[in-house]
């Protein structure tokens, strides 16, 4: 079992660890992307998928990423042999939002800001749990946005967003976050 694997496996207390986790200036660039793959993964244990989220009980579990994938192999080495809800967790690159059909978890790794409106306007009805590090995503109606701040890693919940595709979401994690809500701009 990889280091991250046995790293990512303590579920919450690895949300907990990571939250207070302090990174130098020389670090963050290469450790910023394990940390965050660790949270892509931890979030499965703490989000519930209505049951039409999957084809059929044995049916995988995506975890998708949109733009230019920044977590090189550490998010495969995470999720190796693991499952959301007896679905086993697989990882899949999306070139634009058109080929997503099935996936439970997406990183949306896309800077216009303009062309994340329309994303998430795409996204909506498909009960996809949307993430990024985007400035503002949240606000944009995306659900959690990653970033740092006081050199750790912080989240935002859009819980508007995530009610509105029928996600349900453990306290426990909404008690880690800064609860946004969408600009009606």
């Amino acid at each position: 079992m990889s280091l991250l694997k046995k790293i990512a496996y303590s579920r919450l207390s690895i949300l907990l660890v990571f939250c207070n986790v302090f990174f130098t200036t020389a670090q963050i660039s290469t450790r910023e992307y394990q940390v965050k793959a660790a949270f892509l993964f931890n979030f499965s244990q703490f989000v519930e998928w209505p049951a039409q989220s999957f084809s059929n009980p044995e049916s995988r579990a995506v975890i998708g990423i949109l733009g230019k994938d920044p977590f090189d192999s550490n998010l495969e080495e995470i999720i190796v042999g693991e499952t959301i809800n007896k679905h086993p967790l697989v990882i899949q690159h999306f070139k634009n939002v058109d080929e997503i059909t099935n996936c439970q978890i997406l990183f949306i790794n896309i800077s216009d800001k303009n062309q994340l409106r329309l994303l998430i306007e795409k996204l909506k009805g498909k009960n996809i749990l949307t993430i990024s590090d985007v400035n503002g995503f949240a606000k944009m109606g995306g659900m959690v946005r990653l970033y740092i701040k006081d050199d750790k890693i912080n989240i935002q919940i859009n819980l508007d967003a995530i009610k509105e595709e029928n996600l349900g979401i453990s306290s426990k994690l909404l008690k880690l976050a800064e609860i946004v809500k969408t600009d009606k701009k």
